[in-house]
């Protein structure tokens, strides 16, 4: 570890720009997979669980009982982030990224394991609540870890944004995926999809894992933490050393993260069971809506991160912070509607609304506002607006 420390503190301008995009790239990826894992399951909830794992309940009991399930990965998200950003500021970036890698991989996959209420009764909605509480750990983990993998290596501010914004570019891929998965194995499986086609994307997460650690494998650690642990300026506590000096910066930053966050987590998990039973609205052309909607924030990511290197950060998120306002008019409207085509257009218009919403907050914008030595101090300013 401490070799290659040096190695990457003593890089040359050419080989720090190979670091660069290779970290880049492996923060990009590693998001990118874990986001699948974290938006599978969110997809599955609204369109598989309820039946399954609570079949006698009243349906939109059942639904309820499996989005409390659901709930409690965003519980774990500040566990994780307090967890691995503690470790992340100790022994390294690299090192917990990659942990969290595992972690979420290896639950996402026993998912596709659980047997129904059919087979073990409440005991497969117990272990559901186990794994998602585990996957909320790891992906609270991971964002905070894989934006300052990227942004550590920028060697200046000017392009400081657009550099970090790369791995949350893996944000969109992941609910691209996911949905893709789940939509695919809908159409090959029919009928069978409650059966046995909701299983196969879950099994799929190890295969993604796989090349995700190869890739991580290879990278340097950040020349920043490079330099702390060289200078043996490593903080002991780095979880009361934030609470200390940041604690404005870390409320401010959680509840400007919150307007954008409870309408993309409606729009891309609840919306399944609310289009279905009450739109009367087709399983695949809801996946369909979220697949468009999560292309288009392949585009707005990197643009917002580079303009917020141009205008500034508080720029940036104030000037996309009142889209959340505008969206609950088209999305609750649906139902109102006589003309399918109307209707069809203003349920496309709220997903994509809902979906570039958070593509331009989703940034590293709260991220430069703190000190260097400060994994978990990234992860709380998130993790916190998510669970308000």
């Amino acid at each position: 570890m401490v070799s290659t420390d040096a190695t990457a503190f003593a890089l040359s301008p050419a080989e720090h720009q190979v670091q660069l995009r290779r970290a880049v790239i492996a923060s990009t990826i590693g998001t990118a997979i874990e986001w699948y894992d974290f938006f599978l399951y969110s997809t599955v909830t609204g369109l598989v669980f309820a039946k399954l794992f609570f079949p006698n309940s009243d349906p939109w009991v059942g639904t309820l009982e499996a989005f409390a399930i659901y709930a409690v990965g965003f519980v774990a998200r500040p566990v994780g982030a307090a967890i691995f950003g503690h470790y992340g500021d100790r022994i390294g970036r690299k090192s917990t990224l990659i942990a969290t890698l595992l972690l979420m991989g290896l639950a996402t996959f026993a998912v596709a394991l659980v047997p129904t209420y059919e087979g073990i009764g409440i005991w497969g909605a117990v272990l559901l609540t186990i794994l998602r509480f585990i996957q909320g750990v790891g992906v609270g983990g991971e964002w905070g870890g894989s934006v300052l993998m990227s942004m550590e290596w920028a060697r200046d501010n000017h392009s400081r944004g657009f550099i970090a914004s790369w791995p949350q570019f893996g944000v969109p891929c992941g609910l691209f995926l996911a949905n893709l998965a789940v939509l695919a194995f809908s159409q090959m499986s029919g009928e069978q999809f409650l059966a046995w086609g909701w299983r196969v994307p879950f099994f799929l997460s190890l295969i993604l894992v796989g090349v995700g650690l190869y890739i991580r494998l290879g990278i340097f650690e950040t020349p920043v933490f490079a330099k702390l642990l060289a200078e043996r300026k490593v903080e002991r506590t780095p979880m009361l050393e934030v609470i200390k000096r940041h604690p404005k910066e870390i409320i401010l930053s959680a509840f400007a993260r919150m307007a954008e966050q409870a309408p993309f987590y409606i729009f891309t998990a609840f919306i399944f069971s609310y289009g279905i039973k009450n739109l009367q609205v087709s399983r695949d052309f809801l996946l369909t809506a979220v697949l468009v909607a999560s292309v288009l924030s392949f585009f707005c990511i990197p643009f917002f991160g580079h303009l917020s290197d141009r205008i500034g950060r508080k720029k940036d998120v104030s000037c996309v912070g009142v889209r959340p306002r505008v969206q609950p008019n088209p999305a609750f409207q649906v139902g109102e509607v006589d003309n399918p085509g109307v209707c069809r257009g203003r349920r496309n218009q709220a997903h994509i609304i809902a979906v570039l919403n958070r593509s331009s907050v989703t940034r590293p914008d709260h991220a430069p506002r703190f000190a260097a030595n400060c994994t978990w101090r990234r992860h709380h300013a998130k993790m916190a607006g998510v669970m308000v």
